[in-house]
């Protein structure tokens, strides 16, 4: 199973405020961890929203909206992509984490391909996916 692990934003990640060396270390150790372990598929830090746009889809009309948002609580700061057994493996890696300070993580899973076979009979949106995560992964 997938997972992602969605890193809240606060109000230092939206100042542009980046971790201290002891933080950005640990961080480091962690998910050389997570590597070692085969867990982590991705990882990355994002941008405070000042630099971010959100489009807003209305029918036909697309409206656009340039940040920085106000409700930070509402913000992704960072995320990682897990490959785990289950959700347990995936609570028991984040605790580990060396968050603090009122941090705010959240776990979600991620649908996979199969779990869509009642919406597509023919297999076609099915095969479309893999052939595009192939196309991916050779790029990579």
């Amino acid at each position: 199973m997938r997972v992602m692990v969605i890193v809240k934003a606060n109000k230092d990640s939206e100042s542009g405020q980046l971790p201290d060396e002891k933080i950005l270390k640990e961080m480091g150790n962690f998910n050389e961890q997570l590597v070692k372990a085969g867990v982590m598929l991705a990882a990355e830090g994002l941008k405070s929203s000042k630099y971010g746009k959100r489009i807003k889809f209305d029918g036909k009309k697309r409206t656009v909206t340039d940040g920085p948002f106000a409700e930070t609580k509402e913000l992704v700061a960072g995320f990682w992509l897990w490959q785990v057994k289950s959700f347990d493996e995936a609570v028991e890696w984040l605790k580990r984490a060396p968050f603090d300070g009122g941090t705010e993580v959240e776990l979600r899973q991620v649908f996979e391909t199969e779990e869509f076979a009642a919406s597509d009979p023919s297999g076609d949106i099915r095969r479309q996916e893999e052939d595009l995560k192939k196309r991916i992964q050779a790029r990579q």
